[in-house]
């Protein structure tokens, strides 16, 4: 792998793209801190959900503690930049019949906004073997998700360096995915009670991995997982969408393409590619950030380029030669150091920027004009239009604009779509807000 010039990939960004301009600079990934944090999270054993709790060894107690134990040690080293919490629920389900407490381990770097502007770096704590319900046998989960978390300790190792930025950052281990999306759950239902404006929730599950099941290696590809239809939307909203084109424009996609960008203009000689990909999730399956999707939290989820199944929720044995088992000799920390700076770079930009506009809406019908108005959001000092053709996923830049209107001459707005972004005073920009008919009541 080419050694990763964070510094210099921001002066690109800073060049090229005004979606990422004026980013602080992060520190560099380290593989080795990488690696030796998922060789701690193995050497618990088993991190499944219904291990013990209580035993300082082994078992996803003991993991959390550990894990907790390291953002304070981040906290300390940075002067109380962060403060940990812990997420606690007594939660039930299909895989958890008899109930248990599900606990997330948090580290909040508190931002100017306060809870006005909420940046999420999560990755699932928890581990399994081949049958979900057994939580005695080994369960190194090194790759589904001890790379998540590693990610995630990482991330707030580097991003506690940084300045006080706009967003409050919150970083995420979250117990119970294996069992039916819990930790996540307990978040997303958390950050809604709480009234926290989630702006991004950037979802870290199996990130670590460069050889698949057949053979083959992607080294230099990242796939996020968007939600297009939004969950969160009722009939009307989702009729609205449909109706003004939006069904690629809701803001989970605008998520994703914010991270490519930060991927195209972060690493211009393509030694990690956002793939997009327009689904919320891997075919039939799904991870953390599906709740946040549910209660109307623009989220993604990051995982490796090509999965290799034998390692995915297997018992530790060998059959026919094939080696299974989510052990950490199957991965690859060079690659795992790429994503953890691409999530760093991208929620570095997210939190230095304004939220996005909550909603815009277009006018224009049998005229040769668009009118385009949007919601003022918080700390933007100006607002960028952006517009594109109706058969185009790409958007052009238009102008800058002082208000919250705007009308753009010999525009059919038929033929277009239009979108809003929030600048603020240094030029940072938020995610692009798609503009389309109001919903109808």
């Amino acid at each position: 792998m080419k050694k990763l010039h964070l510094l210099a990939g921001i002066i690109a960004i800073g060049l090229a793209s005004p979606a990422t301009a004026h980013i602080s600079p992060p520190g560099n990934p380290k593989p080795e801190r990488l690696k030796a944090d998922v060789e701690k999270l193995v050497s618990f054993g088993t991190r499944h959900t219904l291990s013990s709790a209580t035993d300082p060894k082994r078992g996803i107690g003991a993991a959390r503690k550990w894990a907790q134990g390291e953002f304070e040690k981040i906290a300390k080293a940075c002067n109380g930049c962060l403060r940990t919490e812990l997420l606690e629920r007594n939660m039930s389900g299909p895989r958890i019949p008899n109930g248990v407490n599900i606990v997330d381990v948090l580290a909040i770097k508190p931002g100017k906004m306060g809870w006005d502007h909420v940046i999420i770096i999560a990755g699932h704590i928890d581990s399994r073997v081949s049958d979900v319900m057994d939580f005695t046998k080994d369960a190194p989960g090194a790759n589904d998700d001890g790379s998540g978390s590693a990610l995630v300790i990482e991330a707030a190792r580097i991003m506690a360096q940084q300045p006080q930025t706009e967003a409050t950052i919150v970083f995420a281990l979250l117990s119970g995915e294996e069992q039916g999306l819990m930790g996540g759950r307990l978040l997303a239902e958390t950050a809604k009670e709480r009234g926290w404006k989630v702006s991004a929730m950037l979802n870290n599950d199996i990130v670590g991995g460069t050889v698949g099941t057949d053979g083959r290696k992607v080294d230099n590809v990242v796939r996020v997982f968007s939600e297009g239809i939004r969950a969160s939307e009722d009939l009307a909203g989702q009729m609205a969408r449909r109706n003004s084109g939006g069904e690629d424009d809701g803001p989970s996609r605008a998520l994703m393409r914010y991270a490519d960008k930060v991927a195209a203009t972060a690493y211009p000689d393509v030694t990690l590619d956002v793939f997009g990909v327009r689904r919320p999730d891997r075919f039939a399956r799904g991870g953390d950030h599906l709740p946040s999707l549910e209660l109307g939290f623009p989220a993604i989820r990051y995982t490796v380029g090509v999965e290799n199944y034998n390692q995915q929720h297997q018992d530790l044995r060998t059959e026919n030669g094939i080696e299974y088992g989510d052990t950490v000799d199957k991965m690859d920390f060079g690659y795992l150091a790429k994503v953890t700076a691409l999530n760093v770079l991208t929620a570095t930009a997210l939190a230095e920027a304004p939220p996005a506009p909550t909603s815009a809406t277009l006018g224009g019908a049998v005229t040769s004009d668009t009118t385009v108005k949007w919601d003022a959001a918080p700390g933007a000092q100006r607002y960028r239009v952006y517009q594109r053709p109706a058969d185009a996923q790409d958007w052009t830049f238009v102008r800058d604009v002082y208000g919250t209107e705007t009308v753009l001459d010999g525009l059919i707005v038929d033929d277009h779509f239009v979108g809003v972004s929030s600048v603020n005073a240094k030029g940072a920009e938020s995610t692009i807000t798609f503009a389309g008919l109001p919903p109808r009541r």
